[in-house]
């Protein structure tokens, strides 16, 4: 019963993301159809096939293996206050060494390397443009500013439709380097995988929804800038390095805020009998019950999305970790992959300040697509969780 109310679930998200569509009768519906087919079909691949399974199993042990290099670092600079605990040290120093390191393989060409291939596949599969392919597959592995910087001269050039790809694919994923706090509060490597895999054509699925294609692509042969401004692999690794350092107090700050913040409402709200989380839970409860999850459940994961949504979703992983031993294993597995993106109202002035740094001319249709783009973002991967959720 619970994989059928799932699938109502897909069918409602949809719905939704038709009804807001800005030109219905625009939609591409081979896209829309390849795109949504090849969702059920790699999370199919991924959970229920054995060499699927296995494939992950294996990226799930090398990456927390690629992880504890990182401790050698930290352990020479903070010595004994290493290993007790201390989760700016234990969990986001870790970031500042995967941050220089993606800066390293993106000066030397892999990164590009791997998204101009599978971006490329991607791009035939579903009719959709390189620029855009390249954007929604480079979100696999970077953040939502990051990403574009590899097509950053075309961004100026591209059709509306081609922005609210970039918009959602950046609101709607996960920075690899990242992945690693999330893994470290205690969600399973295994589902912050399995999200990150199928972020390109779930983005791909929602932003064509919401903004069709109605103009002729202005961005046709496109070469990836994988060097940008840096002159050497040093220098790369240096820009790595800093922009690994805001992120960690981006997110150290982020986590003080939030909260706290969840405190004091929680507390005022206590006068009257109730508490700011139960209120998210109760509101957000029906996007639970359409994963396919019931009673407490159901209402754990509504309070999760809005926390997600209202703050950012490194307070909600916070918030779930301690919860998980008492959660059923596919309660467990969709709520950490819905959870699982930068979709919050926090990241609309992130992204649109920062693609309109490469972008200026484009500033105002960026601003005007941004809201849309949020909620596609927050869409992405609760499509992801309800795909996985008919498997388990």
């Amino acid at each position: 019963m619970n994989k059928v109310v799932t699938v109502l679930g897909i069918i409602v998200i949809l719905g939704i993301l038709f009804l807001l569509s800005d030109n219905k009768k625009a939609i591409n519906k081979r896209t829309v159809g390849v795109a949504l087919a090849a969702q059920l079909v790699l999370a199919l691949f991924l959970i229920k096939v054995p060499v699927g399974s296995w494939i992950i199993e294996q990226l799930a042990a090398g990456v927390t293996k690629l992880f504890s290099f990182a401790n050698e670092g930290l352990a020479f600079v903070f010595g004994d206050l290493f290993g007790k605990g201390y989760f700016f040290i234990d969990v986001l120093g870790v970031i500042i060494f995967l941050s220089a390191l993606t800066g390293i393989l993106g000066y030397l060409g892999i990164v590009g390397w791997v998204v101009k291939i599978i971006g490329g596949a991607v791009g035939k599969l579903l009719g959709t443009e390189k620029a855009e392919s390249f954007v929604a597959v480079a979100n696999m592995l970077l953040g939502q500013t990051e990403a574009p910087f590899l097509v950053a001269k075309y961004l100026p050039d591209m059709t509306k439709s081609e922005l609210m790809t970039v918009l959602v694919a950046g609101m709607g994923s996960m920075s690899a380097s990242i992945l690693v706090g999330y893994n470290l509060l205690g969600i399973p490597m295994k589902w912050l995988l399995i999200t990150t895999a199928l972020v390109p054509f779930g983005s791909l699925l929602v932003a064509k929804i919401l903004t069709p294609e109605t103009e002729i692509s202005r961005v046709t042969d496109v070469t990836l800038d994988r060097k940008g401004s840096n002159t050497s692999v040093f220098s790369a690794m240096a820009e790595g390095i800093n922009n690994g350092l805001q992120m960690v107090l981006g997110i150290g700050a982020s986590l003080i805020a939030g909260i706290s913040i969840v405190a004091l409402l929680n507390s005022i709200l206590g006068l009257v009998g109730t508490s700011f989380t139960g209120v998210l839970g109760y509101i957000f409860m029906p996007i639970g019950w359409l994963m396919g999850l019931s009673g407490t459940e159901a209402r754990l994961a509504g309070q999760l999305l809005g926390t997600k949504l209202s703050i950012n979703e490194f307070v909600a992983y916070a918030d779930f970790a301690p919860m998980m031993s008492e959660l059923s294993e596919r309660a467990v597995a969709m709520i950490s992959v819905a959870i699982g993106s930068f979709g919050a109202f926090s990241s609309i002035a992130i992204c649109v300040t920062g693609l309109s740094v490469f972008a200026p001319t484009r500033k105002n249709d960026l601003s005007k697509l941004a809201l849309r783009g949020m909620f596609g973002g927050f869409v992405v991967p609760i499509l992801s969780a309800m795909f996985i959720g008919l498997y388990l």
